[in-house]
């Protein structure tokens, strides 16, 4: 096995993004590869492009009627996908389907031994759900990561765990109930934010109560605070022993984002980074993929998205 870290950008990912100043425009991956550019990151890692996912791929996590919906708007080129914070644009479908065929690509050659992790800067789309798109959301990568995880490759055991500063809905609600999908959260309370859910007594249903852990923060929780519920989810993992990590890492917890309110710098999620990478060495064949999920901030998104890549790299050396 090679310890290469397999790095998705590109033209194709850097569509993904909404216009007329939209929050996640276009233009969130070229302020991350300025940043990893300017670090020698570039060299370090294998520059991969995306491919396209085809439509049965998608479908093993969403329905065919909301397969045919974002057609036909794509189509169109305008509209809304939801309820108006993810709005339509010509080519929508095809962006998110790189998306989703990035991610599917990583997830290939890590299986395959390629390699030992993947970033995906664009990617972690955690809100839509299987039928619909949400929070700026169109497909779910992850959620398609996980079916393809124990469709292809017999992998059950996954954990996913998401410090983005909005409650990873869209994966949460799809897999309540599954206790094989182990699941960690740390979010701004959803009293105070987008999409209001994550609560502490939210712990998964019937068999999979206690597989799952929301650690909702207070407005205004930073570094030290993060640290200390960070041990929460190191416990959770040790548990439960999952066989495949996915890291959600969005920015949009640190200080300054124009949509929440918490207070990280860069280093919790160096900090989330490298223990992660060292709970996939210990008990995962070393197998983990990383996604930047939001961040509205681009100095934050490059800074943080940067501290995660980083880790990954020295994470693989080890």
């Amino acid at each position: 096995m090679t310890a290469d870290v397999l790095l998705y950008v590109g033209e194709a990912l850097g569509k993904y993004g909404f216009p007329h100043g939209h929050p996640f425009g276009p233009d969130r991956q070229d302020a991350f590869w300025r940043e990893a550019v300017k670090l020698g990151l570039d060299t370090r890692v294998t520059l991969c492009e995306p491919r396209q996912a085809d439509r049965e791929e998608i479908a093993r996590f969403h329905t065919q009627e909301y397969l045919d919906r974002v057609v036909e708007l794509s189509h169109a080129g305008e509209g809304s996908i939801d309820y108006g914070d993810t709005p339509a644009y010509p080519g929508v479908y095809e962006a998110a389907a790189n998306v989703v065929g990035a991610a599917l690509d990583g997830l290939k050659r890590v299986m395959t031994g390629e390699c030992r992790c993947t970033f995906q800067p664009i990617g972690g789309l955690h809100h839509a759900r299987r039928d619909t798109a949400a929070g700026f959301c169109v497909f779910n990568d992850c959620g398609v990561v996980i079916e393809t995880l124990r469709g292809e490759y017999g992998v059950k055991r996954v954990a996913y765990v998401d410090i983005d500063v909005h409650h990873g809905d869209g994966l949460f609600y799809s897999y309540e109930d599954d206790a094989n999908l182990i699941y960690a959260d740390i979010h701004e309370d959803g009293n105070f934010l987008y999409p209001g859910t994550g609560h502490d007594f939210e712990r998964g249903k019937g068999l999979a109560q206690g597989t799952k852990l929301n650690i909702p923060m207070q407005p205004g929780a930073g570094d030290q605070q993060f640290f200390r519920a960070w041990e929460r989810v190191v416990d959770h993992l040790r548990r439960f022993r999952p066989e495949f990590i996915i890291m959600q890492c969005g920015a949009d917890s640190l200080a300054g984002d124009p949509l929440a309110h918490l207070q990280y710098t860069a280093a919790a999620h160096a900090h989330a980074a490298k223990s992660l990478c060292a709970l996939a060495n210990e008990m995962a064949g070393g197998r983990i993929m990383g996604f930047g999920g939001g961040g509205y901030d681009r100095y934050n998104l490059a800074q943080a998205w940067c501290a995660v890549l980083s880790e990954f790299i020295h994470g693989s050396d080890q």
